[in-house]
Formats: structure tokens, sequence, C-alpha cells
């Protein structure tokens, strides 16, 4: 018996399309929720290194000194942690799939490129009296 239910499962897949996608070449299927891939907006990133502690899988790496962000493609498992974790959000989660990656290609570093605003300055002991008494 067991003989019939594998050739009857054997040709049930064959006239059966397949289940899954040939990607690249046919794209995935996108929804709103899909994650694709983390990008980062290199002008609003402050190098705190929140997204870098939060990873768990330890795919982004943050140098200050450097001022530079990089992540790992091929170690990034897509949880979202370092997208929520992020406290200026200059991260995000792009809902579209690239091509595949090659081993020399899968670290993407980008230049921060963040310039810390000028604080405005404090009035002098001097003036803020002046102005009380007026």
């Amino acid at each position: 018996m067991a003989f019939f239910e594998m050739v009857k499962t054997a040709i049930r897949t064959v006239l059966r399309r397949p289940a899954t996608r040939r990607y690249p070449s046919v794209p995935a299927k996108c929804t709103p929720l899909s994650r694709g891939r983390v990008s980062l907006d290199p002008s609003r990133c402050i190098s705190c290194g929140i997204c870098m502690k939060k990873c768990p899988s330890g795919a982004i790496c943050v140098r200050k000194e450097e001022k530079t962000w990089s992540i790992d493609r091929l170690r990034c498992i897509v949880c979202n942690c370092c997208v929520e974790a992020c406290p200026v959000h200059c991260l995000a989660m792009e809902t579209k799939y690239t091509p595949c990656v090659t081993g020399h290609l899968a670290v993407d570093v980008v230049e921060i490129t963040y310039v810390k605003p000028e604080r405005p300055k404090r009035p002098e002991a001097g003036e803020q009296e002046g102005r009380e008494g007026s």
C-alpha cells in the first residue's frame, strides 16, 4: 500500500506547479508588511551604536571614530530590532528585494554625514539681569 501512496504523491507533484518562485528571475511577492532589507539615512545617523547592540545576529557595526556604519547582508536576519531601537529613526526596512549577494559584496559600508547642529548661545549673566530690570 505504501508504494501506491508514493506513486500517487509523485504523479500529483508532477502535474502541479511548483510551490516556490524562481527568485531572482521571478520577482518575489511584496506586501506592505514584507521585510526586504535594512536601509540607512546617513544624514540623520548620530553614531550612537544602539542598532549594533540590539542586533541579535551581530550584522551591524558602527565605528564612531571613522564615522562609518556597516551591515553584513549575509548575517542579517531581517528581524527589525535595529529599526525599532534607533532613537533618531534613521533606519528603515525596504519592502523591495534586491539581487542575490556574493561573499565579497555582502558587507555594505556607509559613510555617516550627520552634522551636529550648533547649540544656541546662552545669554551672559549681565544681559539676563538687564532684561529682568526692564
